[in-house]
């Protein structure tokens, strides 16, 4: 399928946006997790997920970031790619990638429409209908076949076992940083939400896996015995063995599966960066049957790692005053996030812009941005299930005391505000004063919309 934009460069964003409302229409958030609508579509479909290898990834933290280090790495070795991720910042496209660059519009709408009538087939047939979720995997999946691409890169939207990416039963499985999140469909533990994750491992599988926890390490270890997989674990078969920050970003070592990979250039910052670039270089040499005897490029690397970008992880998006953005929602987000602060910037002046969604832990993601701010401005995001701005600024005030919080009912109000305060007080030069808009993917989303105009 070709693009109608490639050819008169005005692409049918009437279309794109009828797709968009009818996408919306199934909700947003809604979730049902059972694999049985998403595999009946794609048999209609003709099981387009099984006309390429793929890599997929699961996790608390990391997932996207990962993902695009992955995608960037096989584009360096000369594959034709597909990625999904979600959530998506500013448009659907997004989560559905071809070598890098978001899908087409017209693209997205064409395959769409050939999918939309099967839908509503397995949608009649169906005590409940596929989710914006389900539909959008089988629009990557069919994207990805009829490009075609060489390999996918495929991360889960939540969990595992029972995520609509399951159907793809991938050669090659990523496990990163697994901590406690969406336990209201996964589970109160970390062992719980491991065993949930664990069951993207399908039989002789190669699993890449992060350092865990103890409780996340076992079920993984007694799924990869389960189904007979191999895994190689961080701080035994890989991992980062030296970072230093540089301008732009970190210069890594990485042990590899095949050696030793030196003077790596990653653009992004903080140690768990550098993590996530170790465990997407294992990924890619257990993918391209790097190990023991063999070791990828040197040089073909450091230009894959060097072209990496994950937007909304620590962004920075202007400057005097420098203004990042950052999508960490849960408390092992925030710990990395607050840790890269630390090391790798100097704000002499540091103003947050917060708003969350109503089910996290908003109190453990303030009490970790207590030490690295100065002052809070909270506010709420587009989100229906956005956390009221009475409600978070309340916490807020616990955690840092009334005088260094402010309240913002809008997005556009808030960061005019967290400017002002960065601004204020500050003789001469403007380098070193900062502002942080976080708290969730949304946030990060609404705060880009305004900032990228």
């Amino acid at each position: 399928m070709t693009d109608r934009t490639d050819r008169t460069g005005s692409p049918d964003r009437t279309g794109f946006a009828a797709v968009e409302a009818e996408l919306a229409g199934r909700g947003f958030t809604r979730m049902v997790f059972e694999l049985d609508r998403i595999e009946m579509l794609l048999d209609l479909l003709g099981s387009p997920q099984r006309a390429y290898p793929s890599i997929h990834l699961t996790g608390t933290n990391g997932k996207t970031s990962t993902a695009r280090m992955i995608d960037s790495l096989l584009r360096a070795f000369g594959l034709h790619t597909g990625r999904y991720t979600s959530p998506h910042l500013e448009t659907v496209r997004e989560r559905i990638s071809l070598d890098g660059e978001p899908v087409g519009e017209e693209r997205f709408v064409g395959t769409y429409r050939e999918i939309a009538p099967l839908a509503a087939l397995v949608d009649q047939r169906s005590a409940e209908p596929l989710t914006y979720f389900d539909m959008t995997t089988a629009v990557a999946f069919a994207t990805f076949a009829d490009a075609p691409v060489d390999v996918a890169v495929v991360e889960v939207g939540l969990g595992g076992a029972e995520d609509a990416t399951n159907v793809i039963q991938a050669g090659v499985c990523v496990l990163t940083p697994i901590g406690l999140d969406h336990t209201e469909w996964l589970g109160d533990t970390i062992e719980d939400i491991a065993l949930a994750k664990a069951g993207i491992i399908h039989k002789g599988a190669t699993v890449i896996s992060a350092a865990q926890d103890e409780e996340a390490a076992r079920p993984i270890l007694e799924r990869c015995a389960e189904v007979d997989a191999t895994i190689a674990r961080e701080g035994a078969e890989f991992g980062v063995l030296r970072r230093s920050v540089a301008v732009g970003g970190q210069v890594l070592t990485l042990q590899g599966l095949g050696g030793v990979y030196d003077e790596v250039f990653v653009p992004l910052h903080g140690a768990h960066q550098a993590q996530n670039a170790a465990v997407a270089l294992a990924a890619v040499e257990a993918f391209l049957g790097a190990g023991a005897k063999r070791q990828l490029d040197m040089e073909t690397v450091r230009e894959g790692f060097a072209t990496a970008s994950s937007p909304g992880r620590l962004e920075r998006v202007r400057t005097a005053p420098t203004v990042l953005l950052d999508g960490a929602h849960n408390p092992h987000g925030m710990t990395a996030t607050v840790t890269a602060l630390q090391e790798e910037f100097a704000f002499s002046k540091l103003v947050a812009v917060v708003a969350v969604l109503a089910d996290k832990d908003a109190a453990s993601l303030l009490e970790l941005l207590e030490p690295v701010v100065d002052q809070l401005v909270v506010t709420r995001n587009s989100s229906p299930r956005a956390m009221p701005v009475a409600e978070l600024a309340a916490l807020a005030a616990e955690v840092f005391g009334p005088d260094r919080v402010e309240s913002a009912e809008e997005m556009p109000d808030a960061i005019e505000a967290a400017v002002a305060l960065a601004e204020s007080d500050v003789p001469g030069e403007l380098s070193g004063v900062g502002v942080l808009i976080t708290g969730s993917v949304v946030t990060v989303a609404d705060a880009r919309r305004l900032l990228k105009r």
